[in-house]
């Protein structure tokens, strides 16, 4: 085993990353930017090194910097985490030239696997068909077009060299592909370096499963059970679960030999997870393999009882898997909801800030992997993901109430999280029934009149007077007392009771067309559009003497690595243009004026 290991990322999977190091008797490296000096990781680490700025390309992306601590420190391993460098075969290949180990997958199986058109051929070659598609790179409008004439609508456009919901458009006609196409390849560019965007025929009604593999270098392949992860929002997870509630055993085995044939087509050694798309009959298709840790590896955890990020360390430093196929159980349910810094209401708006008080959930069956601690402050420049709530019970019924009980007791005040909604999901009769799909919280629930949450049970009352509040339900009248935090009226149109942790609707003024739209903005008055939070400027769609209508893209607004559509709250005419693209801009800021 390693003596020394340098992590290569920031919050909660860098504190996941370093309790493994721990536990393998090892010395955890961690970096930091200038945001991050005080963070939680660099706190829990044994060693810390300056990185850069803290932007990411200044940082978590410097590959030298990265390279200079490694030496400095003399790390004989390097732990990426996910994110950032994390599928960068090019930093994988320099981290093993300079002497250093790797902990993950070959950078040829990177190369193999993380480029998604070349991941199609190798699952293909291994009889493992993939939902039709492309395997050359897209580069015009024409081609898009041309493959939903053939294939039918609509189209998933989707990043070559990464996944997360970066990178991808999904369009239902020619109308829509132009925009779509500049989109996704922008951001791409922005997220992964790496413009190159290829298509895919995207199923309407899918289950979004994926398997986790375990592969030594002695030849030993196995999967460790499923996951189900079709609880999500702009194609990106928020509530994982395992093992999949709606497959047959027969499925179950077929889709862990299939995943187990692909990782063995491309020579793979390491963690990695092969994603699928399972049909309503239970047909399924390779849809990509993430060649790392997943967020979500939490619940394979729970329910197998394996520590993967102790296994990936024992794979990288050269021991055979201790355990068989046969050897792998999978005991109870386990469910993930992932606690965002970001507001349902506003179409899950990023919601950078400094949380003010944070106590997460305990009790039995609870786990927390979080990155934050009260006092932190969550950046625009990094993933708004601040902790993972893990749960798991003897079956789904009591691991799903057990989350819900959960939920009600985390609390985070000072910032929008998305709690409520999460509530929303675990309360609704297509998630209790397992009849949820990918689409299923876009199409079927509104989140759209829920507040936004900072508290939880008992968050309200320390300190404030009760105000009384009378509420109607149906002919009924109540008189309640609540407990209003401050800052909580207006911020998240909501007030929170001492009885629960979500908060009570109240008559708050209803948010403008320009906060509600997708993606959402703000405005400081009709007609004047501000940013709604810290962030760049890549792309100006208008123009001084332009007509715009309520509800049009006026710019997009790049903030925690999602691009957000910023949206006219009035029809009327362009009068200044305020912003260009390539500016930061802060929270607050006039960027378009309408008259």
């Amino acid at each position: 085993m390693f003596k020394k290991v340098l992590v290569a990322n920031r919050g909660e999977i860098a504190i996941r990353i370093i309790r493994a190091i721990h536990e393998a008797g090892a010395t955890a490296v961690a970096v930091y930017s200038d945001f991050d000096r005080n963070a939680l990781h660099v706190q829990m680490a044994d060693e810390a090194y300056y990185a850069g700025g803290s932007l990411p390309a200044e940082s978590y992306l410097n590959v030298e910097k990265i390279l200079a601590i490694g030496r400095e420190s003399g790390a004989e391993a390097v732990h990426p985490g996910y994110g950032f460098l994390a599928e960068n075969s090019g930093f994988a290949r320099a981290v093993v030239d300079s002497g250093m180990t790797w902990v993950g997958p070959s950078p040829d199986a990177i190369e193999a696997m993380g480029d998604k058109i070349a991941s199609r051929r190798a699952a293909e070659s291994a009889g493992f068909g993939p939902v039709p598609g492309t395997t050359d790179e897209v580069t015009n409008a024409a081609e898009v077009i041309a493959f939903g004439d053939e294939h039918g609508w609509p189209v998933a456009i989707k990043a070559t060299a990464g996944g997360g919901g970066k990178g991808m458009r999904v369009v239902t006609s020619a109308d829509e592909v132009e925009d779509a196409l500049a989109g996704a390849r922008r951001e791409a560019e922005s997220y992964f370096a790496n413009p190159a965007v290829y298509l895919e025929r995207y199923l309407t009604d899918p289950r979004h499963v994926e398997v986790q593999i375990l592969c030594d270098m002695h030849g030993h392949a196995v999967y460790v059970g499923e996951r189900d992860c079709s609880s999500q929002r702009r194609h990106q997870k928020l509530i994982e679960e395992a093992p999949c509630p709606s497959i047959s055993p027969e499925t179950r085995a077929a889709l862990g030999e299939a995943a187990v044939s692909v990782a063995r087509a491309c020579g793979y050694i390491n963690a990695g997870t092969v994603e699928c798309l399972v049909d309503r009959d239970e047909s399924f298709y390779f849809l990509e393999m993430n060649t790392r840790l997943q967020v979500e590896h939490c619940v394979t955890e729970m329910v197998t009882g394996l520590d993967l990020a102790v296994e990936q360390l024992r794979i990288a430093a050269g021991e055979p898997l201790s355990f068989g196929q046969e050897d792998i159980v999978v005991r109870g349910h386990s469910i993930e909801c992932r606690i965002n810094a970001e507001d349902p209401a506003s179409n899950f708006m990023p919601s950078p800030g400094v949380i003010t008080k944070w106590r997460p959930a305990g009790g039995p069956g609870v786990r927390v992997d979080a990155g934050y601690e009260t006092g932190s402050e969550v950046p625009q420049y990094y993933d708004n993901l601040m902790a993972k709530l893990v749960v798991l019970g003897r079956d789904r019924e009591e691991a799903r109430r057990r989350m819900l009980r959960a939920l009600d007791e985390f609390v985070v005040e000072g910032v929008a999280t998305n709690i409520p909604a999460h509530k929303l999901i675990l309360e609704s009769p297509e998630f209790i029934d397992a009849r949820h799909s990918t689409k299923f919280v876009e199409e079927s629930l509104d989140v759209t009149e829920l507040p936004a949450y900072r508290g939880g049970v008992g968050a309200a009352i320390e300190g404030q007077e009760p105000r009384d509040l009378v509420v109607e339900l149906g002919e009924k009248r109540f008189e309640v007392k609540v407990w209003v935090p401050e800052g909580t009226l207006g911020a998240g149109g909501g007030i929170a009771a001492k009885r629960g942790a979500t908060p009570i609707p109240t008559t708050a003024p209803k948010r403008s067309a320009a906060s509600t739209g997708a993606g959402g903005a703000s405005s400081a008055g009709p007609g004047t559009v501000v940013a709604p939070m810290q962030g760049t400027i890549v792309k100006v769609l208008v123009a001084e003497g332009d007509e715009v209508s309520a509800g049009d893209t006026v710019c997009i607004l790049e903030a925690m690595k999602m691009e957000n559509q910023i949206t006219a709250d009035k029809t009327g005419k362009i009068t200044e243009v305020k912003c260009q693209e390539g500016d930061t801009v802060g929270s607050g800021d006039v960027l378009v004026i309408i008259e």
